[in-house]
């Protein structure tokens, strides 16, 4: 019994990691990406989200709809492929903070159903910020270090 509990408590789960992560970042990439996706190119929208970043008051409110719009499309993008995913992951936990307590409100659990998904992104993209892309992404092949045996990439030696 205690082999059974170490095997798929304690073993599997560490060895299936860099799948998760995997997972993590395709749902949550290619999720804000059509978000992204919708204010570049459906005609009218990014006039209508410029407006709305307006209402927020930040100055240049087009410099900034622009920047969160190409956070959300490219951001999303290069955060599937596992593609310089710090910068990818922390524009979209940027973009998704401003999105859930800003323009959905103060306080976002006040009215969840407005920022909940804005809330899911930036928990999501926060978490692969912080634990890395995993080994099955392209920085990893890129940038070297990825063995698929740690959340990191990095294998045990990354993380000693």
């Amino acid at each position: 019994m205690r082999k059974l509990y170490e095997t798929l408590l304690m073993k599997w789960p560490r060895k299936a990691a860099p799948l998760g992560l995997m997972a993590l970042r395709l749902a949550c990439g290619l999720g804000i990406m059509t978000h992204g996706y919708a204010k570049l190119w459906t005609p009218g929208m990014m006039e209508k989200f410029t407006s709305g970043v307006a209402k927020l008051g930040f100055p240049q409110p087009g410099a900034f709809a622009w920047a969160a719009a190409l956070a959300e499309f490219a951001g999303g993008l290069l955060l599937a492929a596992g593609l310089v995913t710090p910068v990818a992951s922390l524009s979209i936990v940027i973009t998704m903070a401003v999105a859930a307590f800003m323009a959905h409100g103060p306080n976002p659990f006040a009215n969840l159903k407005d920022s909940e998904l804005a809330l899911a992104y930036l928990m999501m993209s926060f978490a692969i910020f912080v634990n890395g892309p995993g080994a099955f992404a392209l920085d990893n092949a890129i940038f070297g270090g990825g063995k698929p045996g740690g959340a990191s990439g990095g294998g045990e030696k990354a993380r000693k």
